[in-house]
């Protein structure tokens, strides 16, 4: 499927080197400003830009939105003119068009497979596969989940909820002053690492989530480790709390008590693992060196996009 969400509904679309990749939002209240300078920081963010390790390609693309239905510009003030875009109630579309794709870059994975990514299984699974960039498995139709997750965020900030994450651990390094130098050091290797990213939910009412199988933890690791190279989830004490006794860390909630939120700070971590396709591993193609550091906005995207539905 291609569908996040049943109330507040996100459809994604296009592929890697296709024209474009866009989606369709169902479910947003009319009357809803757009914050346009948001969403275009927040796909500078998912673009690396200024990052060390990040993708060509990534740096290269604009990644400019065209609305194509459910908003419309109106003077937000008549003495300034100002304008802002608004939501209409009525379903939004919106596309990215790829401007610096290079599908001759991926010729050679006609008649070949990369280790460590989806391009056998999609083609067992349906016969046919998109070879160019890995088609839909590629991180890059991500830029249209940030897209749906800042219009999702600002619906949330209305009702004082927030949602922050950053990049907390690259490989075993934890110090974020160390981040660029480790990356740069597995770049110039021709290798890749894996990284932590760590996001913080403030403002949540007591009572978010079901407390059977629709667990609030449940709700954002599905949301969540529907993402590109997100091989792990963790809220409160985590794995961590394997190795402590339960008089020791009975106190700590993570924010969420039998599936449903207190009303504290939910906190949780989810990783990253290394991009399987790198020089040293003779693989051609624009690669990034940590796919973690552009993770960061796909998963206050994506968290945005579980807790808009729930409420």
């Amino acid at each position: 499927m291609n569908v996040f969400g049943e109330k507040w509904s996100f459809t994604s679309f296009g592929e890697s080197h296709g024209a474009a990749i866009g989606g369709v939002l169902d479910g947003v209240p009319a009357g809803l400003s757009i914050d346009l300078s948001m969403i275009r920081s927040e796909l500078e963010k998912r673009a690396g830009k200024g990052q060390t390790g990040t993708s060509p390609r990534a740096k290269n693309e604009p990644d400019e939105v065209e609305w194509l239905s459910g908003v419309m510009e109106r003077t937000k003030d008549e003495g300034q003119r100002t304008k802002e875009l608004v939501t209409l109630g009525t379903p939004i579309a919106f596309i990215i068009r790829n401007q610096d794709a290079r599908p001759e870059d991926y010729e050679w994975l006609r008649h070949n497979y990369r280790v460590g990514h989806a391009d056998k299984v999609y083609e067992l699974k349906y016969g046919i596969r998109d070879w160019r960039g890995g088609g839909r498995a590629s991180a890059r139709e991500t830029a249209a989940r940030v897209v749906a997750g800042c219009i999702a965020k600002q619906q949330l900030a209305a009702k004082g909820i927030t949602i922050r994450a950053s990049l907390v651990q690259v490989g075993a390094e934890t110090d974020p002053d160390k981040f660029a130098e480790t990356i740069a050091a597995y770049q110039r290797d021709g290798d890749s690492i894996g990284g932590i990213v760590e996001c913080h939910i403030n403002g949540l009412p007591v009572g978010t989530g079901e407390p059977i199988f629709n667990k609030l933890q449940a709700e954002l690791a599905f949301a969540v480790m529907s993402i590109n190279a997100c091989k792990g989830f963790e809220y409160g004490t985590g794995f961590g709390g394997v190795s402590q006794p339960g008089s020791a860390i009975n106190h700590i909630s993570g924010g969420i008590a039998g599936g449903i939120s207190d009303g504290s700070e939910i906190v949780f971590r989810c990783v990253f693992k290394p991009t399987p396709s790198t020089p040293k591993a003779g693989v051609k193609g624009r690669h990034d060196a940590c796919v973690a550091t552009r993770a960061v906005p796909v998963v206050e995207a994506m968290t945005a996009l579980a807790l808009v539905n729930l409420l």
